[in-house]
């Protein structure tokens, strides 16, 4: 009866399993068997869903559930409206649903749902999957404003870089939100973006080297064939210091890889990418992975040694 009851997505209310006489004890004994599992209050979802669901998995179930429950007196906002909107997760909070109500009230945490007041104009919300959602440049200022210096910079960079946001709605947004608590922190966040980094890993790497007083490097840099066309395209360089660097990660091999394609045969071409840019600029190059950045004056010292090696 529980799975026949839950949606397609094996979300379950308490009210729909009460209308057909499954009481709370019954909820009770089939969460300690592990047939469902409890999102929140009055939400649960089937038992290999949430198993087989990872952290934004488990967010978004979340999310369905807290839809269902409010309906249309709130607006899916803030990290949840980030997800639904694909936007990166690395350190965000998923513990909690957030929307913001579209009648002025909210300001609350309970039950594992953020309620947040901000005023919504009508350029603010819009529909998705039958329930309302902030918009995009919404969804941006609101995400980076309640999250760290680097979450809410990588958030932004993803918005501008997928054309959902524009520099000017940014703007637009942030002078409404005057009021806003902390307005000049997330003025900071808005000034560190720039649109241009194509994954979280090259945001917080432009992050460490401003942070570390590094040169300003050229990001998206082309090298170009002696004839002119472009052959290939790096995330970064420091042409005068002859220079580049990359940032490797795995949703970046992900995003390179062709059809019919293993991450392996994706790793190699790259690497042969790489020598092919090297020979052609004479430049060294240097590469980041993701342990790199928990490391910033070892990283930073890293790229100095390869300035002065390559003008050696």
């Amino acid at each position: 009866m529980l799975e026949w009851l839950a949606d397609a997505h094996g979300v379950l209310l308490r009210r729909d399993a009460v209308d057909n006489g499954i009481d709370d004890n019954a909820l009770r004994r089939a969460v300690q068997s592990g047939r469902i599992v409890r999102l929140r209050q009055g939400a649960y979802v089937l038992g290999p869903v949430w198993q087989s669901s990872d952290r934004v998995g488990r967010h978004r179930l979340l999310v369905l559930a807290v839809r269902r429950q409010y309906g249309d007196d709130v607006a899916l906002s803030h990290t949840s409206a980030c997800i639904e909107q694909g936007g990166p997760t690395w350190g965000l909070d998923l513990s909690a649903a957030h929307v913001t109500n579209l009648y002025g009230i909210g300001e609350r945490r309970a039950a594992k749902v953020v309620h947040h007041r901000g005023v919504c104009r009508v350029d603010d919300v819009t529909r998705l999957d039958g329930g309302w959602i902030t918009s995009p440049p919404r969804t941006a200022m609101d995400t980076a404003c309640i999250a760290s210096r680097d979450a809410g910079v990588a958030v932004l960079d993803d918005f501008q870089h997928r054309g959902l946001a524009t520099r000017d709605q940014l703007e637009q947004i942030l002078a409404s939100m005057r009021s806003t608590p902390d307005t000049l922190n997330l003025l900071l966040k808005l000034r560190l973006s720039d649109g241009k980094a194509e994954s979280v890993g090259e945001t917080r790497s432009r992050l460490l080297f401003r942070d570390e007083g590094l040169p300003a490097p050229v990001p998206q840099f082309e090298v170009r064939h002696p004839a002119g066309h472009v052959a290939g395209r790096v995330d970064f360089a420091w042409p005068e210091r002859r220079v580049m660097l990359e940032f490797d990660g795995y949703q970046k091999y992900l995003r390179l890889r062709r059809k019919d394609e293993s991450i392996e045969q994706t790793i190699l071409r790259e690497k042969a990418r790489e020598d092919h840019l090297r020979e052609l600029t004479g430049w060294l190059m240097v590469r980041l992975i993701w342990a790199d950045l928990d490391f910033p004056t070892e990283t930073a010292n890293r790229i100095w040694r390869a300035f002065a090696q390559a003008v050696a």
